[in-house]
């Protein structure tokens, strides 16, 4: 009850036409106790394949959403339902630092054909870490959502929000995943990896709970991945960006295609939002871009179709900000999360 009461009075004497709060996700006035929502970013890219920098993205889009005004004309009021970010952990971003650089080496001598036995120690210690990540993260969102809190990640790389579908899976039972992403990311432990970015839908169907994956905007896939989506027909489906886009050629308006795609959803859903299944024109220093891609509009309106079908959105992730010279790419990460948070719980 008191936590209602300072949550009223945070609304009542918050005014949302002045300049945000500084240090606080969208500049509000929320905090852990008076939040529905509650943010955990992952400052992590130790895994990624091409280019790094997506370890920054939280931070990036913390400073940057303090410029976001929160009117929204079909949800005017979304900001009201408290929104609060955690703070960034040190370790985690320390942990990252030492790491990354070994991955690099590590790729480097295997896109070369090297002799990878000196990697060997730091491949191990790499998995390791990232499974002690994935367990904190899992503990954390774990104690959060048994508080009936909306939990979403910030990432950092794709890999990063295991725990928390994990913890999903324990607290909530079954549902289903929406990936919005330019990869399938479905495949096996890729370079040695065991929780690769690449890797993190292969990775959340070893949990039974998930009974649907639907990823929309794909396009980028290897035979490998195509060859698991051929043997579970039941349990994933595939909106490929390029049929997306003949559908669209041949007259198909985007509300027909997504009632198609919400269509395989069960009633509790989960989206997992890659930045790279938007076209790169939004997200062009994202680790690996891809030509091709939804709209900021053609996704925000998929979301609010999840919404208007009656499906709820039991939680989420952002991943794969990576901040540039200037703030345009998070920037327009603080106006997706803003969306995902408001379309949320």
């Amino acid at each position: 009850m008191a936590e209602k009461k300072k949550k009223k009075e945070l609304i009542l004497n918050f005014d949302p036409n002045n300049p945000g709060i500084s240090g606080n996700i969208f500049g509000l006035p929320f905090d852990l106790d008076t939040s529905d929502v509650v943010l955990i970013p992952v400052p992590w890219d130790v895994t990624v394949s091409y280019k790094a920098g997506t370890s920054l993205g939280p931070e990036a889009i913390l400073a940057a959403s303090t410029q976001l005004d929160y009117f929204l004309p079909d949800n005017p009021q979304a900001w009201h339902k408290g929104i609060c970010m955690l703070p960034i952990r040190e370790e985690w971003k320390k942990q990252n630092s030492e790491l990354r650089p070994k991955a690099h080496q590590y790729i480097q001598s295997l896109e070369a054909g090297k002799n990878l036995q000196k990697h060997s120690k730091d491949l191990q210690k790499i998995n390791e870490a990232c499974t002690s990540l994935h367990q904190a993260i899992k503990q954390l969102s774990k104690q959060l959502l048994e508080q009936d809190k909306t939990v979403g990640i910030v990432g950092g790389e794709h890999s990063t929000p295991l725990g928390l579908l994990q913890a999903l899976a324990e607290v909530n039972g079954d549902f289903g995943i929406l990936q919005i992403d330019a990869h399938a990311d479905l495949r096996k432990a890729y370079e040695g990896f065991r929780y690769s970015h690449a890797s993190i839908m292969h990775n959340a169907l070893d949990i039974s709970a998930i009974k649907q994956l639907v990823q929309v905007g794909i396009r980028d896939i290897c035979e490998a991945e195509m060859q698991l989506v051929k043997n579970a027909p039941e349990r994933i489906a595939v909106f490929f960006d390029q049929h997306i886009k003949e559908e669209q050629f041949a007259s198909v308006g985007w509300a027909t295609i997504c009632e198609k795609i919400v269509s395989k959803l069960p009633p509790h859903v989960y989206i997992s939002f890659d930045i790279d299944g938007l076209q790169p024109y939004y997200c062009p220093r994202t680790g690996t871009p891809v030509p091709g891609g939804l709209s900021y509009s053609e996704a925000v309106f998929l979301i609010k179709m999840i919404k208007k079908s009656g499906r709820k959105i039991i939680g989420f992730d952002l991943c794969e900000v990576a901040p540039g010279e200037d703030e345009w790419d998070a920037n327009v990460g603080a106006r997706v999360l803003y969306q995902l948070c408001a379309h949320a719980g």
